[in-house]
């Protein structure tokens, strides 16, 4: 009586399967060249693998069951977490822009480029830059405007 009995799942990592037939215990597996082969295995080994495939099993399918309610799988994950080096050539671009920027900044007005600063670098709101400088939050919206036509102009 052969008492084949496939408990993982049937896929490229299952590689082997187990069988008992009159009292004696079996290992089948395909080689390299697809060959089947079949080894005779003794008790206790062949109690440790058919354990062995009960637990993976159960981890199998406790996994399935996690990624069913995950929208994050290792690959979601891995493309979070890769964050790709800065080349040299783009270092070298974005700290020239940095330089130019700030260049252009420093040939800003001297009310323009404060409240330019405190907006942009700062984080302050229109209102809280009027009630510093105790001006209308209008001034300062125009401030800002004017400021940043004024870049706009300098880095052409």
């Amino acid at each position: 009586m052969d008492e084949k009995r496939p408990k993982r799942r049937k896929d490229k990592d299952n590689p082997y399967t187990l069988s008992k037939r009159q009292d004696k215990h079996y290992l089948s597996f395909r080689d390299g060249q697809g060959v089947l082969r079949e080894l005779l295995i003794n008790k206790e080994l062949f109690e440790l693998l058919d354990c062995f495939e009960l637990d993976d099993l159960s981890f199998l399918n406790e996994m399935d069951r996690h990624y069913e309610h995950s929208e994050l799988t290792e690959a979601t994950l891995y493309d979070r977490a890769f964050v790709l080096p800065e080349s040299v050539e783009d270092a070298v671009l974005r700290n020239m822009r940095y330089e130019a920027l700030h260049n252009a900044i420093n040939k800003l007005p001297e009310t323009q480029r404060r409240r330019l600063i405190l907006y942009y670098f700062n984080g302050l709101t229109y209102s809280q830059i009027a009630e510093m400088e105790g001006c209308k939050y209008q001034t300062v919206q125009d401030s800002i405007y004017a400021a940043l036509n004024n870049l706009k102009k300098i880095l052409k």
